[in-house]
């Protein structure tokens, strides 16, 4: 029968159709990875998902999915939230300890500290250090990392205290 061979594309076009408006959504959540925190690690992220502000910046929370413990998310587009991400490779660089990157910075806001590193798609990130557990905040595109970022993680830093003993994480 060449009935299939001769129209393939006919065939197939429904299908993608069909796909394409099950995979699409109304929803204007943000989509994250989700980390896998040891034992270790785990309960504390557990505890500041509990702890985490409604509202961040003047941003209502609108966690992203799938949903997790580990994860939060703020704002449409979203400022995200990991909680027991593995530590990320500039944390231990030389080069950002002694100020020598220009796209990594070393510092901290209300008692917390920070790994600030700006991504290759512009936007930023900032990863706790000198606690229990690697906390990791990335900004929407736009957001800058001087004023918007500042104000986030000044938000962000009584529940990280509360939460996030101070102390070495994993070394995952």
């Amino acid at each position: 029968m060449t009935i299939f061979r001769d129209r393939p594309l006919v065939l197939l076009a429904p299908a993608l159709l069909i796909a394409v408006a099950g995979c699409s959504s109304a929803d204007d959540s943000a989509t994250v990875a989700v980390p896998s925190p040891d034992a270790k690690t785990a309960p504390v992220c557990r505890e500041l998902h509990r702890v985490l502000p409604q509202k961040l910046d003047g941003r209502s929370r609108n966690d992203p999915e799938p949903r997790s413990a580990y994860t939060a998310g703020w704002g449409n587009p979203a400022i995200i939230l990991r909680c027991g991400v593995v530590r990320p490779p500039k944390m231990i660089d030389p080069k950002v300890a002694k100020g020598d990157d220009p796209d990594a910075i070393a510092g901290g806001v209300d008692g917390v500290d920070w790994l600030m590193e700006k991504q290759g798609d512009g936007t930023w990130r900032f990863t706790t250090a000198g606690r229990r557990a690697y906390v990791q905040v990335r900004l929407p595109e736009g957001m800058s990392a001087q004023e918007e970022g500042t104000a986030v993680l000044t938000d962000l830093a009584t529940a990280v205290k509360k939460a996030i003993p101070e102390g070495i994480a994993s070394m995952r």
